[in-house]
């Protein structure tokens, strides 16, 4: 596959799946045994299910979720992709009751192609700065 395919593959994810919350779509992107590793979701258990689990929960909370892709650079099977998340927290996240406030949140994430799938992605994102906008970490 060509980098330009790869990166055109991450991008269908963030499109589908974030911003249209299109969940199913997660079964043609992503590799059945689909691996993230991610400081924020220590237990997260691998496979398609686990990953439509785990965004359905982000989806509930911030429904007007829109990530934008910033840029990406690929090279062999990896894609790196700098991103923003904005949206307005309206639903329960992890015990965080609704706030009603809207946020910005940054991150990167590399993934890793296999046979036309993710198949494994390493993402650092700002979860402390999205607890600060949230009102429950204290902001410096």
């Amino acid at each position: 596959m060509s980098a330009e395919h790869n990166k055109a593959i991450v991008r269908r994810l963030y499109d589908e799946v974030f911003n249209k919350g299109n969940l199913s779509a997660a079964d043609e992107i992503l590799a059945p045994n689909y691996s993230l590793h991610d400081p924020a979701a220590p237990k997260f258990a691998g496979g398609r299910q686990a990953y439509k689990r785990f965004q359905a929960r982000y989806l509930k909370a911030f429904p007007d979720h829109r990530i934008t892709v910033e840029d990406q650079i690929a090279e062999g099977n990896k894609v790196v992709t700098r991103w923003v998340a904005r949206g307005t927290h309206r639903g329960d996240l992890q015990g965080i009751r609704p706030t009603g406030k809207r946020v910005t949140v940054t991150g990167i994430t590399i993934s890793r192609i296999s046979r036309g799938k993710i198949a494994e992605d390493w993402q650092n994102w700002d979860s402390l700065g999205l607890l600060q906008q949230l009102g429950v970490a204290a902001a410096d």
